[in-house]
């Protein structure tokens, strides 16, 4: 335990400390956001933010990782996961210095993905939830899967980070069951590396929430992204929690798809459509919007390590599921405008 406390707060401190220079950084070279489309922040905000989670995760971790006992395979599988967040962290200051086409950004992620399944960070084989026996997936299954599952977790964590600290918050929750789940698990080295995220996003949120003093970029969302997909799958039994915990922005990022596919557009171009931004316009403070998204993962995280087999965590996704899209669905109307006044004056 005190080695994990100490990553922890190795994780606080080393993002709590570079943030602020990442913030200069941020507008020294350029890396800002401007108050305009679907964001509506006020003044020029740096977005290099993940420059400094990067850094929060990668320097425990690469510490962590020269002093474990895990095996050779384990090992192989940390150092994708570490090497793939190095990675994501050079391609979205990339993204963000260059704002790269959807092509190339899906390229990039593509080979982000990459590095998890050559390094065996694999969704290879799962637990029936309705027979729970063990299933074992052949490789012409097993990598498509994977790279979709990797891929899938980027775009979601980009699209979720649309309000102050939204993101940041999220992945926080989703980290703190990872690490539960594991230690419950005795899997406690491997734990370790989903409490450096949890410390690293710790230090970071003090600065991007609302309102936010610097955003986590291309870098950030990726960075985020790629942790909460290759830590779902580096231990068993990981991806129901992580569907569980990310559940809103799952089922948000899917509407989205098929809804601009519906009309004929690219699932990529940006809008407001998505569920956070549908509330804000709807006159729901940033503040009450992003404190609800992370109340209602934390519930969804709970139940997924309180429900007790892999058949009751499928129906209470499915139920949560029906109940997001009927939300969705409502709230997808327009939003009314008020009746202009019938009065006339008298001259």
């Amino acid at each position: 335990m005190p080695t994990t406390l100490l990553a922890i707060a190795a994780a606080v401190i080393i993002t709590a400390a570079i943030t602020p220079l990442t913030i200069v950084a941020g507008r020294r070279f350029g890396l800002v956001a401007y108050p305009a489309g679907r964001r509506k922040h006020t003044g020029i905000i740096p977005r290099v933010g993940g420059v400094a989670i990067a850094l929060g995760v990668l320097l425990p971790g690469l510490w962590l990782f020269a002093n474990n006992t895990l095996s050779s395979a384990e090992d192989l599988r940390v150092a994708g996961v570490l090497g793939g967040v190095a990675a994501a962290a050079i391609f979205g200051v990339l993204d963000d210095w260059l704002d790269l086409k959807p092509t190339w950004q899906l390229l990039g992620q593509f080979g982000i993905a990459c590095i998890a399944v050559f390094t065996e960070v694999i969704i290879e084989r799962f637990t029936n939830p309705m027979s729970g026996q063990l299933v074992i997936l052949p490789l012409l299954i097993y990598l498509p899967i994977t790279a979709f599952w990797i891929m899938g977790m980027l775009n979601t964590v980009n699209w979720l980070d649309g309000l102050d600290g939204l993101a940041c918050g999220v992945a926080a929750i989703a980290a703190l069951f990872f690490a539960i789940h594991m230690q419950s698990l005795g899997q406690t080295e491997l734990a370790r590396y989903a409490w450096i995220l949890f410390g690293a996003c710790l230090g970071f949120l003090p600065f991007n929430f609302a309102p936010a003093s610097i955003f986590l970029g291309s870098a950030g969302a990726l960075v985020l992204g790629y942790l909460l997909a290759t830590l779902s799958i580096l231990a068993p039994a990981r991806t129901a929690t992580a569907l569980m915990v990310m559940a809103i922005p799952i089922t948000d990022t899917l509407w989205q798809i098929i809804s601009r596919l519906r009309q004929g557009r690219s699932p990529f171009s940006g809008d407001r459509g998505h569920l956070h931004f549908r509330l804000l316009d709807r006159g729901i403070s940033m503040r009450a919007i992003v404190i609800s998204y992370w109340a209602f993962c934390a519930a969804f995280g709970g139940l997924s390590l309180l429900l007790p087999s892999g058949f009751y965590k499928l129906l209470a996704l499915t139920c949560v599921t029906v109940i997001l899209l009927t939300v969705m669905a409502i709230l997808a109307k327009p939003i009314p405008e008020p009746p202009r006044s019938t009065t006339t004056q008298n001259s």
